[in-house]
């Protein structure tokens, strides 16, 4: 058997974790009125911004199904199914762990906005429902593969239908996964949409990489499918509409950010594949690797996360666009440095200490033995 590692995704990885932390920085500390200076280069930045999400959602969809579907063949594929229900269920911890205002709490100020939903309860939700795709469809990669992506097309399809979705009779616990009206910053609806993707084109590896020429194929289908979904699948579902009469087809067409924002995924993953080789530099992959320990690294450094106390709380929004960008740039290498070394001092001083109390008693043994 011969076992291939897809160095893009890591790659990929690490641009949309570097994103999303430039992101949170300048959308926090940059002042509200220069965003105006300069409409196009804001614009921009926004709509680049804006692509970090949905390629968060597809890769984690992606990475983890094709882990999954080669677990097959080393015989550990119970094994792997149950580290994905593990790791979905942590996720969801860890994402309402790191909003619980354990402050707040210990002064007697009680509120459920910690348990709004945020990207890790999204994508660890995500991953169990892979885990049960993939179960119900008896393991049949065939079947899976179909599955994912009608799940895909279908939930971005029917996205007119829920956008407004707030069903009051359940607990706002269970409700704040398919709305935002308490402050949800993320929902299973849509978002799950780009997972699914993410696991059906998983499927697509698992079946061909190893074959002649698949990586030139993969690039330009990547690129050929993005370019359609970013410039015609709004007039493709306008014509849809025409020929049935179907207003579905039209809200679609008319809020079509779904299909649009998938395409410039898959515009990236053209991009990203193609240079795999001169960006496999280890510490590209190193970042890909540690997106999990980053994200909360930067959550608990910005936002303050439970002990409340973080970089927003002293220089929100009063930031120039060139302190923005130099303070994002730093922000950048300093987390992902923690990232890469916090391990260290904690089992230094961990060894410190152990050794310190091995010492301790073989002083107080050693005499009586003598």
């Amino acid at each position: 058997m011969k076992s291939s590692r897809i160095y893009f995704i890591d790659i990929v990885r690490a641009f949309a974790i570097l994103m999303m932390l430039q992101g949170h920085f300048i959308h926090t500390f940059l002042g509200n009125t220069y965003g105006d200076l300069n409409p196009t280069i804001f614009r921009i930045w926004s709509y680049f911004r804006g692509i970090t999400a949905p390629i968060f959602f597809t890769i984690s969809g992606l990475i983890f199904t094709y882990l999954l579907l080669k677990s097959k063949e080393k015989g550990t594929e119970k094994y792997r199914m149950k580290k994905g229900i593990t790791r979905g269920f942590m996720l969801i911890g860890i994402g309402y762990l790191i909003r619980i205002p354990f402050v707040q709490w210990f002064s007697g100020k009680f509120n459920s906005k910690f348990i709004a939903i945020d990207v890790l309860q999204c994508i660890g939700v995500s991953l169990l429902l892979i885990v049960s795709l993939y179960f119900l469809s008896a393991k049949k990669t065939i079947v899976f593969s179909l599955i994912t992506l009608g799940i895909g097309v279908l939930i971005f399809l029917f996205e007119p239908l829920y956008r407004t979705l707030n069903i009051e009779v359940i607990p706002e616990f269970l409700g704040n996964y398919i709305s935002k009206n308490n402050g949800s910053i993320f929902t299973v609806l849509p978002w799950f949409g780009y997972s699914s993707f993410g696991a059906f084109i998983a499927t697509l590896f698992y079946w061909n990489l190893d074959k002649p020429h698949f990586k030139k194929t993969m690039i330009f289908s990547f690129f050929f499918c993005g370019i359609f979904l970013i410039f015609y699948s709004s007039s493709t579902l306008i014509k849809l509409y025409n020929q049935t009469d179907i207003q579905l087809f039209k809200s679609v067409a008319y809020y079509n950010y779904l299909y649009a924002r998938l395409g410039d995924v898959l515009i990236c993953f053209a991009f990203f594949y193609s240079l795999e080789q001169y960006l496999k530099h280890p510490v590209i992959l190193k970042i890909g690797e540690k997106t999990l320990s980053i994200y909360i690294i930067h959550f608990i450094i910005i936002y303050g996360s439970f002990i409340q106390f973080g970089l927003q709380h002293f220089i929100e929004k009063n930031l120039n666009p060139w302190q923005s960008a130099i303070g994002a740039i730093l922000f950048l290498v300093g987390v992902c440095l923690i990232a890469f070394y916090y391990k260290k001092p904690i089992s230094y001083l961990y060894t410190t200490i152990a050794s310190y109390k091995i010492k301790k008693r073989l002083i107080s043994i050693l005499p009586n033995k003598l």
